[in-house]
């Protein structure tokens, strides 16, 4: 499961002895120095190998790369950083998402999740830490990364198309409706006629028809209940033909002369694929994005850069570029929350080293101001206020020190980790 096209990885030259062997390895992979330290950029695969080279050049033996990594360094690999997110994301992931959650990990990581996530419905904007737990005391800087990486990414991928919503519901159908939705987290609430949905798009859509079209038939039939109602909307047909595709949105048999297979040889029925592209340009199965995606941040926002020459910590030779954000009050549109309501505008300044990085990401940034992909209208994770101007998934330095538990600097992978934040979203 490769999510990212590429990462980069941070050297001290303090921890090798012959800088010239050092020096010779790092050649090839155009590495950039910052202080004492040296930054490569390159594939998953690359720099693994990279890291078997460096290991060499340190004296001690790494069998092969694809040899699990049982091995003891002399000194404790730097820790794996945490991660802050939605908890109502992170459960989901949790309990829809496992396997993708195994295949990154391996052998190699667990997660934990700190606070637990057992009241997540009662506080929908609560933030959970997410730490790695290496099951070795000692673990290669690139697999870290690398897991940590494919986790942010398989976390953005997973919330830019989730969304939460109430639906009433029989206690008796609740078992059924999780049956034929098996895509959806369905969690009672204190009403017990009443069920939160946490899902993608495309599937709330389809439990609503399903449930509309069960009301319907209900007032022809009082005494029918969800389990009578044939398969006929969301549930998997049962085919006596094998080869038959079924789509992975509708869950019914794709016809052939409905049929529609997108570039990543993803199937879809053509309607249902049509409903999707409208919410989002995006294939349903693998996240790859066809076209250019917009977003729902409010118009007549201002996105305003100015420069000065003080620098950025761990970017001591570069001065620093600031970004001022201002998106005004207003009202919401059909595409926000609570459409009719006023909405809070909000503010924002954020800071850029002005280095060869630093400026590329600031045209990305505005690309992705342009795509009204910064801000949304929604409920603020450190506030709790809803109806509200928000950030959208695109992380920003909103502080010039403090390094990352304060959105600050220094912060060495951050503008590779925004850059790979943009690529998801189409922006590269």
């Amino acid at each position: 499961m490769e999510f990212f096209k590429d990462i980069t990885i941070t050297i001290d030259e303090a921890d090798f002895k012959d800088h010239g062997r050092l020096m010779k390895v790092l050649q090839s992979h155009s590495p950039k120095k910052n202080g004492s330290c040296y930054q490569v950029r390159g594939s998953y695969e690359e720099l693994e190998n990279l890291s078997i080279e460096l290991s060499a050049v340190r004296g001690r033996f790494i069998p092969s790369r694809h040899a699990q990594i049982s091995h003891q360094y002399e000194q404790a690999s730097t820790p794996v950083k945490s991660v802050n997110v939605n908890a109502v994301v992170m459960l989901y992931i949790e309990q829809r998402c496992a396997e993708q959650l195994n295949k990154i990990c391996g052998n190699t990581f667990s997660i934990e999740t700190q606070p637990g996530l057992g009241a997540v419905h009662n506080n929908p904007s609560s933030t959970v830490q997410v730490t790695f737990k290496p099951q070795h005391s000692s673990i290669l800087p690139v697999r870290a990364d690398f897991v940590r990486q494919q986790f942010i990414t398989l976390y953005q991928r997973t919330a830019s198309d989730l969304q939460v919503t109430s639906v009433s519901v029989s206690p008796r159908d609740h078992k059924d409706l999780q049956r034929r939705f098996p895509l959806l987290l369905l969690s009672p609430r204190h009403n017990r006629h009443e069920v939160t949905v946490t899902g993608p798009f495309v599937y709330i859509v389809k439990l609503k028809e399903f449930l509309l079209q069960n009301i319907k038939s209900s007032s022809m039939c009082p005494s029918k209940s969800l389990a009578d109602t044939p398969n006929s909307t969301a549930g998997p047909s049962h085919s006596n033909n094998p080869e038959e595709e079924s789509c992975p949105i509708c869950m019914e048999p794709i016809l052939p002369m409905k049929k529609k297979t997108l570039q990543c040889k993803h199937s879809f029925c053509r309607d249902c694929l049509t409903q999707a592209f409208d919410h989002k340009p995006v294939c349903p199965t693998c996240g790859k994005l066809y076209g250019i995606l917009k977003g729902t941040q409010p118009v007549g926002g201002k996105m305003r850069v100015t420069r000065n020459s003080s620098s950025l910590p761990g970017y001591e030779n570069y001065g620093t570029i600031i970004i001022h954000y201002d998106i005004p009050s207003g009202i919401q549109k059909e595409e926000h929350p609570n459409p009719g309501q006023p909405y809070e505008g909000a503010s924002r300044t954020a800071y850029l080293p002005d280095s060869p990085d630093g400026r590329s990401i600031l045209i990305l940034l505005r690309q992705a101001f342009d795509q009204r992909l910064i801000f949304t209208v929604g409920r603020s994770t450190t506030s709790g206020r809803n109806n509200i101007v928000t950030w959208n998934d695109i992380h920003h330095k909103t502080s010039t020190h403090g390094g990352p538990t304060h959105f600050g600097y220094p912060d060495p992978d951050y503008l590779s980790r925004v850059r790979d934040e943009l690529t998801v979203k189409g922006i590269e």
